[in-house]
């Protein structure tokens, strides 16, 4: 007996959606990396219990190990530039919402102000922070921040929640400038383009970009009840994208053999 189809309606007549990226370059993969964290952060630093604030430092010494890695406040200035100047190109133009366009240019304008009043050695503060370097030299050990590795970390753990928070926004505000730019920037990089209607023949779908395409952040969406999920690999020249059927953490997710709709959105 042929197996039935799985219930895949097309994303147009769903009311929720889940939604997949992949970066197709070195700065995209650095930039979503940086949100995720960032975010995280933000999240936990906002909560009471001390597991949370252990969350909101761990998240800080990635997002600072990204930052020390390379030159990223380059990078987020170069694209601050480039879409303060696509922007610009619009001003004049016909039809254009000038209000949101002003609004949008006043934004970036500002975030690039804020990247350049930071300066070039902006992470001082932190990597001067003997505090934080004790607990970045102990997390590289399996467990080795619990107590009685590092008992001044545990310390600071049980002072009252409106202490812990205070430090955990001094340490924010060394990030705010870059970080804050950098999800305004995957904002407008998402909204650039608009979402696609395709099919996935026997559930996998390739596309051949064109020479005048510019894309660097691919986005898949699917029904939120979906039971596929995307597995996109490529490059900025072509891409690939599989739709494997999940059923359980104790089988392989596998191609389904279904046509497959779904909306992509090439940024």
């Amino acid at each position: 007996m042929a197996k039935p189809a799985p219930n895949i309606a097309p994303p147009s007549v769903c009311r929720r959606f889940a939604e997949y990226e992949q970066p197709l370059n070195e700065r995209m993969r650095t930039f979503l990396r940086l949100e995720f964290l960032y975010q995280q952060m933000l999240y936990n630093s906002e909560l009471d219990a001390d597991w949370a604030t252990r969350a909101a430092t761990s998240s800080l010494l990635e997002i600072m190990a990204i930052l020390m890695r390379g030159d990223v406040r380059s990078d987020v200035h170069k694209e601050l530039d480039h879409q303060i100047e696509n922007l610009e190109r619009f001003v004049s133009r016909p039809g254009v919402d000038s209000r949101r366009l002003d609004a949008l240019l006043r934004n970036l304008l500002e975030s690039r102000n804020e990247v350049n009043s930071a300066g070039t050695q902006f992470l001082e503060p932190l990597r001067g922070c003997g505090f934080l370097a004790s607990i970045k030299h102990r997390s590289s050990i399996p467990g080795g921040t619990c107590e009685f590795d590092l008992p001044e970390y545990n310390h600071w753990l049980r002072q009252p929640f409106a202490r812990r928070q205070q430090d955990l926004q001094d340490w924010l505000s060394v990030i705010r400038p870059v970080c804050d730019a950098v999800v305004e920037l995957l904002w407008l990089i998402r909204e650039s383009a608009k979402p696609l209607e395709k099919t996935a023949i026997n559930g996998m779908y390739q596309h051949n970009m064109q020479k005048h395409d510019q894309c660097r952040l691919l986005r898949v969406t699917l029904p939120d009840d979906s039971p596929l999920y995307p597995e996109i690999s490529g490059s900025q020249h072509r891409f690939t994208v599989r739709f494997l059927e999940w059923s359980s953490i104790s089988s392989r997710a596998v191609q389904t053999g279904h046509d497959v709709g779904f909306q992509i959105s090439i940024c």
